[in-house]
């Protein structure tokens, strides 16, 4: 396992904070809940508790990823908010640059997923035993140039590491991905950000909808 380096805590930028909830910006590069060992501690979970002692995580995104996460701030509304990301009422986007200039304006990409055990963490499209998986994708841009793609992610389905093998099971892995990359390339960071959720508020029953620019 490689040496873990979370980057420097430079405070906690919330986009939203209630009584109930509250949604944050996990920077790249840190993990969203402690990982094994005392080295493994520091994470979007452990610093936001540092201000919100009662803060507890309703959903994940990848270390390697950026971008918008929820918390509860008690019992009642991680229950709710937990039950909206099971039963797929949470609506989420993600910002991604792949390799290659992709044909398809936009499409749907159906390949079920499962654990690639002997190589974990990895995850494998797996026709026979895979769970259904479902994103939506749509060409923002081509750079023909530096040969890549911005492209908008909605997955319609939350497995794990699902646009990463996704992406990569069409021919355009996400560059910076170094767990699933065929090549390399010069990207600093995995270029996955989540860009922005949108969910009814459990309490007020408010539809909301959070946005946070990719910083790539």
């Amino acid at each position: 396992m490689n040496p873990y380096s979370p980057p420097a805590d430079t405070g906690l930028e919330f986009l939203y904070r209630d009584e109930a909830l509250l949604v944050v910006n996990k920077p790249a590069g840190l993990l969203s809940v402690p990982g094994r060992g005392a080295s493994r501690r520091d994470c979007m979970a452990t610093r936001v508790q540092a201000a919100c002692p009662d803060a507890v995580t309703v959903h994940r995104l990848d270390m390697e990823t950026s971008g918008l996460m929820v918390m509860a701030l008690d019992r009642a509304t991680h229950r709710k908010l937990s039950l909206l990301f099971q039963e797929r009422r949470v609506q989420k986007r993600y910002i991604a640059v792949v390799s290659g200039c992709m044909q398809a304006a936009e499409g749907e990409i159906n390949l079920p997923l499962s654990a690639d055990w002997p190589n974990r963490p990895r995850q494998k499209v797996d026709r026979e035993n895979g769970k259904p998986s479902t994103t939506c994708f749509r060409v923002i841009e081509r750079d023909r140039e530096r040969h890549s793609t911005r492209v908008e992610l909605r997955p319609l389905t939350g497995r794990t590491h699902q646009l990463r093998v996704h992406l990569r099971a069409l021919g355009h892995g996400i560059l910076g991905d170094r767990l699933y990359a065929d090549g390399e390339d010069d990207s600093e960071r995995l270029m996955l950000h989540a860009e922005a959720l949108s969910f009814t508020h459990p309490h007020t029953r408010e539809f909301m909808t959070f946005e946070c620019t990719s910083p790539f």
